[in-house]
This record gives C-alpha cells, structure tokens and sequence, in this order.
C-alpha cells in the first residue's frame, strides 16, 4: 500500500438526482484497481464534514481529491483547494451529479456515470483559471439580478425531479418580479468604467450558463486569464426585453443592451445591497465587490477532447 497514490473521495448524496451515494463502491474500485489507494468521505452540510474540513485534514497526504456532486459540490472542492499553498493543491477529479452541470460539459466530463468515473481515472489534466470575488472563489459563474438567485432558490426535490426543467418552471413563475428587477451599479474594468440600471449582471468561466450556452459564439478559453463579464441593461418597454431574450437565445453579444467584455479584474458598486450567487448557491450581498481571476490556480480531469 506504501507505493500507491492516496485518493480522497469525496461523495454528497443530496446533489442533484442524488446517485452519488448509491455509485461509491463502483468509484472506489475504479480507482483501487488503477493503483489508488481510496478513502471516502460523505459531505454532510452542517456538521464539520464539508469538503474545505477535510481537505484541510488531508494537506500534504493525498495527490488528488474526487468530488461527486453538483456544481455548488465542486465549488467547495474548488475552495477547499484554494485554501492550500499553490504547491500542496492536489488534482480535482469530478464526477457530476447535479441537475444542470453546466462546467462538467465545458470540460467534456460526460453525463453517463461509467464515462464520467473513466474520466475521473484517467483523464487528461487540464490546468485552468477560476474566479475569486471578495474572499470567496467561485469555478465559473458570479451573477447578481433577475434569474441569479434562481439556482439556488429552487426546492431541491423539484430539481432532483425535472433537472434543468426546474429552473424555468421557477423561473416562470417568477417572472414577473425578475423582469421588473433594476441595479443602479457602477463597474470599473481596469481603465474602463461602466455605468448604468442593469436586470442582470454574471462574471464567468464557462459557456454554459444555467443551461444557456450564452458565450458558445465568443470562444472562451478557461485558462486564457480572463473572465468574461456580461451586463444586461434594464428594458423599458416590451420591445427592449423582447430585443434582449432574441440576442441571448441566439447568444449574440452584440446588442445595444448587452455589454460584453473579457476581463482581469472588475470592481461593482451600488448604492444598495446586491445579492450575488456563486456557482448557482447564494453567496451574500454587498455593496462594494470584487472580483478578480485566479490564472491557471487549479488542475481537473478531463475528457480527451
């Protein structure tokens, strides 16, 4: 057992459709027969059993760290991760096992189970950049707005149930109120100032978000050292919303009231408390945030493509 390379695995049984538990056995085999040496542990939110715990338990101990989960699972691997010393941060593997799994399809981390613990195994590490907005970091997503707190105000049964469909079912009936959300905010761009009434506002490493391939026309790079900031300016009338939802079905940043820049660095003020989510969970108001890239902080497994 001394020459093997220790695993911890790391297992939330509440995220998503909520198999990761009924999966342990297959994922710890899959890595014991590859030469690992497995120790598993459940995530129970809560208690002391949070992956930043017991990540900070095994510092220094275990070469890699496999999460199975959601979006939000892997978001506290990641922070767990960020915790340590740029030298002591083992390799993330992620089985996905949330209800949208937006970031997994960007790495080509496969939806079928069998595929994904392959990957988890073997894949190909993949270094990449992630965000840190005030003293938290978020893997590919930071929004603020209409539809933001969306994610993470959905009931997790209804998301266990319809997956993705449950966030419009939720965004549906709250439409309403979302459409009618304004942000008087002030956002500094290293040099470049903007400034305006915005419904919604997000700061992201990935193209898929909530489901919506929003930047799959840009090209985004996940390890280029930047972000990619997105504003949406507040419609006045039908016809501004009605321009605003064509341009983000078609994924066209290139409408008058859609801003789109890539980003080092942005500083977002407001008059009044702003609630943000962080990798679809809530992740507090502020007035003053910011937010910054991690280049090239962490190394995930990934599909060979």
């Amino acid at each position: 057992m001394a020459d093997r390379k220790k695993v911890l695995i790391l297992i939330n049984a509440s995220a998503g459709v909520g198999r990761a538990e009924d999966d342990t056995l297959e994922i710890a085999s899959a890595y014991a027969k590859a030469g690992y040496e497995p120790v598993v542990y459940p995530i129970i939110p809560g208690t002391e059993l949070i992956s930043e715990n017991i990540i900070e338990w095994y510092k220094g101990e275990t070469e890699e760290v496999m999460c199975c989960g959601g979006d939000g699972t892997l978001n506290h691997v990641i922070s767990g991760v960020m915790n340590l010393e740029k030298d002591e941060r083992p390799v993330i593997a992620y089985i996905p096992a949330g209800s949208t799994n937006d970031f997994a399809r960007g790495l080509n981390i496969p939806d079928n189970r069998d595929e994904a613990v392959e990957v988890a195994v073997r894949g190909k590490k993949f270094t990449y950049d992630i965000g840190r907005m005030n003293d938290r970091y978020f893997n590919y997503v930071a929004a603020f707005g209409a539809f933001s707190k969306i994610s993470y105000d959905t009931d997790q049964d209804l998301k266990n149930a319809f997956g993705y469909a449950a966030y419009v079912i939720n965004a549906i009936i709250n439409l309403p109120q979302n459409i009618s959300y304004s942000c008087k905010m002030r956002i500094d761009m290293g040099g470049e100032t903007e400034e305006g009434e915005y419904v919604f506002g997000s700061v992201c490493n990935s193209v898929s978000v909530g489901g919506m391939k929003l930047f799959e026309n840009v090209g985004v790079k996940l390890d280029d050292g930047k972000l990619e900031l997105l504003l949406i300016r507040s419609p006045k009338n039908i016809s501004e919303l009605n321009s605003i939802l064509t341009a983000l079905a078609k994924g066209d940043t290139d409408n008058p009231y859609i801003i789109f820049r890539e980003i080092e660095s942005a500083r977002f003020i407001s008059d009044e408390e702003v609630s943000w989510t962080l990798d679809g969970e809530y992740g507090g108001e502020s007035r003053k945030t910011e937010i910054e890239v991690m280049r090239k902080a962490v190394t995930i497994k990934v599909g060979k493509k």
